[in-house]
């Protein structure tokens, strides 16, 4: 599909062949598999030659403007030891007018979906802005009595963005949605076949990362030293800045809906987020653990907006909440380079495997569904 093509490029250039002496000797050859494809998500899966048994794991890219080749990190780590799927979002502006609207409700719905299809033998992922529909398809699925995870992590997540505050919710919390409308929505034009889908474009944002990024350059922050390549990543060759740069058109109800939902209203948090008109009701969510991990140095993701959903999901035993704190990083070396393999994959994979081991032995794995006529169109 041409909406994804760009991504499948960036995965297969900047992921696979790469050494991660933290992780292993040498990346092992992976294939990507698309086993879902929808209009505006699909699922992938990164497939090896080994076929031992491994907790399949389910990481949802985020809808924040980056194209998911950012997370190529993360998937080239957790693809050595796991079976390992991947959420992966359109560019607004290659999806056809005709498939309709793209908001918040219709995210939330896709990971739905796709919990669903993979069945609830699977460990979720979700990043930043992930973090939230994760946690509310989560719930729909525990309510449903089918698909919610065994495990669920979530990294530098906006679960509730009135818990310290940073520049970027600040800053959301006061524009109205009239003037966003206004100044930030455009029209995609042709030839692209996306025509006439009103979107907010990858070149706003494009200039809202380089006034960040010169905050860190002046202040000597996280991005200034990944950009230096100061961690040591890898001597060879410098791939952040290439990926922090990659982004995508958006789709404007998506956009403005999650400025309004998210960052205005706080619907989660304050028990009214809806789904096709239903609250969402975080208490449903009882039998998945919880891990939440945070970067002590995090502008983007305050200090406690991920590890309020330990307080949400209230009826989630304590033997199965876990929370992380990593020092001396901020949001993006959460996901990539040094720290994340050294410190926080050592974490999430224990994490995973604890929560696994509550398969009862000898239990089969659920089969390889790869057929994508289940999922709702």
């Amino acid at each position: 599909m041409t909406a994804h093509r760009q991504q499948d490029e960036d995965l297969r250039e900047r992921a696979f062949g790469l050494l991660l002496p933290d992780t292993s000797d040498r990346i092992q050859p992976l294939s990507m598999r698309v086993v879902v494809d929808r209009p505006f998500g699909r699922l992938v899966r990164f497939e090896r030659d080994d076929s031992r048994p491994r907790p399949r794991v389910l990481v949802v890219a985020p809808i924040s403007g980056h194209r998911a080749a950012l997370l190529y990190d993360m998937i080239l780590a957790l693809a050595q030891d796991h079976d390992l799927y991947l959420a992966q979002w359109a560019d607004a502006s290659q999806v056809a007018l005709s498939e309709g609207r793209f908001g918040l409700d219709e995210n939330i719905g896709y990971l739905v979906d796709f919990l669903h299809f993979l069945g609830d033998d699977l460990h979720l992922i979700g990043l930043c802005q992930s973090a939230l529909p994760a946690v509310a398809a989560t719930a729909i699925c525990a309510l449903r009595g089918s698909g919610a995870p065994r495990s669920m992590t979530l990294f530098g997540g906006k679960i509730d963005p009135r818990i310290n505050p940073t520049r970027s919710d600040l800053l959301a919390r006061r524009q109205s949605v009239a003037w966003l409308r206004q100044s930030s929505i455009i029209e995609v034009p042709s030839p692209d076949p996306g025509q006439g889908r009103l979107v907010y474009p990858a070149s706003l944002q494009l200039a809202t990362l380089l006034a960040y990024l010169t905050r860190h350059i002046l202040t000597g922050g996280e991005l200034f030293r990944k950009f230096m390549n100061d961690d040591g990543e890898y001597p060879s060759e410098r791939p952040f800045p290439n990926l922090f740069f990659s982004v995508t058109d958006l789709p404007a109800e998506f956009f403005l809906e999650t400025i309004v939902r998210v960052f205005q209203r706080f619907d989660l948090p304050l028990g009214r987020l809806a789904w096709q008109g239903e609250t969402i009701r975080l208490d449903a969510i009882a039998r998945t653990a919880l891990f939440t991990v945070e970067a002590e140095e995090d502008d983007i993701s305050g200090a406690g907006q991920t590890h309020v959903a330990q307080d949400l999901c209230v009826n989630i035993p304590k033997s199965l909440r876990q929370r992380y704190v990593q020092p001396g990083v901020g949001h993006f070396g959460l996901l990539h380079g040094a720290v994340w393999r050294s410190a926080v994959l050592p974490r999430l994979r224990r994490f995973i495997r604890e929560q696994d081991r509550g398969r009862a032995p000898g239990v089969p794995r659920p089969p390889d569904r790869s057929n994508p006529s289940s999922i709702i169109a």
